[in-house]
């Protein structure tokens, strides 16, 4: 749920949902009160206590006990005289809510005195015998300090004079029902108040303070340096997606941390690799220049070794160095490419050439094995694709261990692709670590003091050029047996159109 719909809802609950219970609450206590009234009092007519006619309700209150007095002033009118009756009539009209005077001719002779301490005046203003008229349902409103309903009942004493019953109400108090009702009607309200307002509440710390909470927390640990934590929020909302961004930006930042960490320790192993690996020329040249010096090589032969020597750690020093900065220039991915078409047949029969007298020099029997047409050509650069051979070949160089050392080159035809495949009879490499050699750094002897030396990031290089070129490189290894590299390229195919 959006925000903007989550204050929509929370408005409506503030005030329609209050209102709505309210009126419930009203309604219900009302018609319980309404029924508990009628069956308190023996109403048998229905009455309504919310639409503040008081007069109606006190009028039926008393209209049960006017038939009952009707039909005795008929009967004995004399009895009206009799102070006991008269008091116990009055009791029931106090149940009523009422009281009663009780008039002969201009004479009061029965009158409730408690209520008449409260309406001390109320005698004076009754009207006179018959001008209250007759009817049961009629009644006579008083208006001054208090508010009275009177219903006067006009009779003849058996003497002949005349009598006057007056019931009394005041219209201005509420019945014990009534006032509980507005009671309960009030607690209603205000529990209502408390449970919207709390129901609200803990939706609102659910739905918006509680994700605000977690936020907070989250910042609180990324500002400490804690990445290692997860911020779970399920909700859709802006706040939700506001979470969701900011647990995919610690996701990038715990990245960033992890590769800038591997990073670091990957340029020190680099470091320490090229630091070991150019200590041992550099120790060897100073060796054989310290024999030159000397006077060690004394004939023309041993002096040519040594300037051999000499000259092949140069290049040893070189290629390092070389790799080295190809390295950098890799990681920032600034490896300068200039493509061109290649002819296959031509172009590896002369990297063969090349690599073939380094070989022969070694002691390694070189074999070539081309497969493709005379036509075939592919889009590469020419000397970023000759450091692929290199690396490779010097790779293999590296970990050949028997006495006759054995490289093959095969160029094969594979549809649209050409195969290049070279194969060693070297020491091979472990199934656990085969995954793993095109990788950064890695290196199967992971002894620095290892004569095979190596900076191990040959492969990596050799990795990243053929990817750029658009192909890829696997490799396949026997321990003990050898290891075979193959990687492959598309063809150069000319689109011919049609006229």
């Amino acid at each position: 749920m959006k925000l903007r719909t989550r204050l929509a809802v929370a408005f409506l609950t503030v005030t329609v949902v209050p209102m709505l219970l309210i009126y419930m609450a009203f309604m219900g206590l009302s018609d319980y009160q309404t029924r508990s009234i009628r069956k308190n009092y023996g109403l048998t007519e229905q009455i309504d206590i919310l639409s503040g006619n008081s007069m109606q309700m006190f009028n039926r209150l008393t209209k049960q006990l006017q038939w009952e007095i009707r039909e005795q002033m008929i009967k004995d009118p004399d009895q009206f005289e009799d102070l006991s009756y008269l008091s116990s009539l009055n009791e029931k009209l106090i149940a009523k809510y009422a009281y009663m005077i009780v008039r002969k001719g201009r004479q009061i002779i029965f009158i409730d005195q408690q209520a008449i301490d409260k309406d001390d005046n109320i005698s004076e203003q009754l009207p006179d015998y018959g001008t209250g008229g007759a009817d049961i349902e009629g009644g006579i409103y008083l208006d001054g300090d208090s508010q009275h309903l009177i219903k006067q009942m006009d009779f003849m004493y058996d003497d002949g004079s005349q009598g006057s019953l007056f019931i009394i109400s005041r219209v201005d108090e509420l019945i014990p029902e009534v006032k509980s009702m507005l009671f309960e009607m009030l607690i209603s309200g205000i529990m209502i108040l408390i449970f919207t307002g709390c129901a609200l509440m803990i939706w609102i710390y659910s739905s918006i303070l509680r994700p605000l909470s977690l936020l907070q927390e989250a910042t609180k640990k990324i500002r400490d340096g804690n990445l290692d934590f997860t911020m779970e929020v399920e909700d859709d909302d802006e706040i939700g997606q506001l979470c969701q961004n900011f647990e995919e930006m610690r996701i990038r930042l715990k990245e960033s941390s992890e590769e800038k960490v591997q990073y670091d320790r990957d340029n020190k192993e680099l470091i320490s690799n090229i630091s070991h690996d150019l200590k041992t020329p550099i120790t060897a040249i100073k060796g054989y220049v310290e024999g030159i010096l000397d006077g060690v090589a004394s004939s023309p032969e041993k002096l040519d070794k040594y300037i051999r020597t000499i000259y092949n750690k140069a290049n040893d020093m070189d290629r390092l160095i070389d790799e080295l900065t190809f390295y950098s220039k890799i990681d920032t991915n600034k490896i300068p490419y200039t493509y061109s078409k290649i002819n296959v047949s031509g172009y590896f029969h002369d990297c063969v050439e090349e690599v073939g007298l380094d070989m022969e020099a070694r002691g390694i029997e070189l074999g070539y094995f081309n497969y493709v047409d005379e036509d075939v050509m592919i889009i590469a650069d020419a000397e970023q694709l000759k450091r692929v051979i290199n690396n490779i070949i010097s790779n293999s160089v590296k970990y050949i261990d028997k006495k006759k050392g054995i490289i093959n080159i095969r160029i094969l035809d594979v549809g649209d692709f050409i195969q290049i495949e070279i194969e060693d009879n070297g020491k091979g490499i472990a199934a656990k670590d085969l995954p793993n050699i095109f990788d950064r750094f890695f290196r199967t002897d992971s002894s620095r003091n290892s004569s095979k030396g190596g900076s191990g990031i040959g492969l990596s290089i050799v990795k990243k050029i053929i990817e750029d070129h658009g192909g890829r490189i696997w490799a396949t290894s026997k321990e003990g047996i050898g290891t075979e590299i193959h990687f492959v390229l598309r063809k150069y195919q000319e689109v011919i159109q049609d006229e």
